[in-house]
């Protein structure tokens, strides 16, 4: 990338991070909402690649529920801007007004084991609050991320997410630094809901469809005995907040083959994530080509 791009580039989410930053948290949300909305409008490949996940994902749908849901999946990711913008803000709040936690007896009881957890979560509602709102509570983690192309803007998001002491793990170096965290008894944040290559996965099925994997979680996970405790941050309209919600620590798959067993926790760790966008299916990332990577010898269900 160009470093004059880089500097343009920088100096806008500089400034729209600061100035929703300024403005009390109803109004940043809601303007976040409108640059959500502007820009998902400027982009429509991105509306085309949701329409058709939500085609392969809810076939009895009709166009006009996929395409509301995708308007709402939209005011939810400009939501999450807006409250990034406040994390300055939240430092200084308490985070039981803001965001309740249920079900955290899971994660304590994961965590009172001393191997480590891996808290399994996927591009849900605001997913950026999940860890930041841990690590106020108390429980900081490492997260594991994939870097921002512009690395002005990565330092500059990066800065926001390190506010409340969680400290990310590159992606393209995350095998061995989570192996060290997790067998000293350190929790490990993963997003476990994206496409990926067929030599870093394996197909399980998403919505009934092969979807092309990471089989690392599930390797790390049976080569350290940590726990894998499934969790997400959702918004409850009812409440008028956002909840962070913990299951039970999912029970490893072992029968002695190595890939065998492998695939069998993806699948289990997929499932997770596709009970998660069954029930809020408005707040999952749908615009992301969850299927691009298909099996050998099938054709692309994604047009150019």
């Amino acid at each position: 990338m160009a470093p004059v791009r880089q500097w343009i580039e920088y100096a806008g989410a500089w400034f729209v991070l600061h100035a929703l930053g300024l403005l009390p948290r109803k109004a940043a949300r809601a303007v976040a909402a409108g640059i959500a909305r502007l820009l998902y409008a400027s982009r429509p490949k991105l509306a085309r690649a949701g329409l058709r996940n939500l085609q392969l994902a809810f076939p009895e749908w009709t166009e006009e529920k996929r395409v509301e849901t995708l308007r709402c999946m939209v005011r939810h990711l400009g939501w999450m801007l807006g409250e990034l913008s406040q994390f300055p803000r939240y430092m200084r709040q308490r985070m039981e007004d803001l965001v309740p936690r249920e079900g955290y007896e899971h994660f304590a009881a994961a965590q009172a084991r001393g191997k480590g957890v891996i808290f399994l979560t996927g591009h849900m509602s605001a997913w950026e609050l999940a860890p930041f709102v841990q690590a106020r509570y108390g429980d900081p983690l490492h997260f594991l991320v994939r870097p921002i192309e512009n690395p002005r803007v990565d330092a500059l998001v990066l800065g926001y997410r390190m506010l409340s002491g969680n400290q990310p793990i590159d992606k393209n170096q995350s095998a061995r630094a989570m192996l060290r965290l997790l067998r000293e008894g350190g929790t490990v944040g993963i997003l476990m809901d994206q496409n990926t290559l067929p030599e870093e996965g394996v197909f399980v099925d998403f919505f009934g469809i092969p979807a092309c994997t990471s089989a690392g979680l599930a390797r790390i996970a049976l080569r350290t005995d940590c726990a894998v405790v499934p969790g997400y941050v959702f918004w409850d309209e009812a409440l008028g907040k956002y909840r962070l919600h913990f299951e039970p620590a999912l029970q490893l798959v072992r029968t002695g083959d190595e890939e065998a067993d492998v695939r069998e926790n993806t699948a289990r760790f997929t499932q997770v994530v596709e009970n998660y966008a069954r029930r809020y299916p408005d707040q999952w990332l749908w615009v992301h080509k969850r299927w691009k990577t298909r099996p050998p010898g099938e054709p692309p269900l994604y047009t150019p």
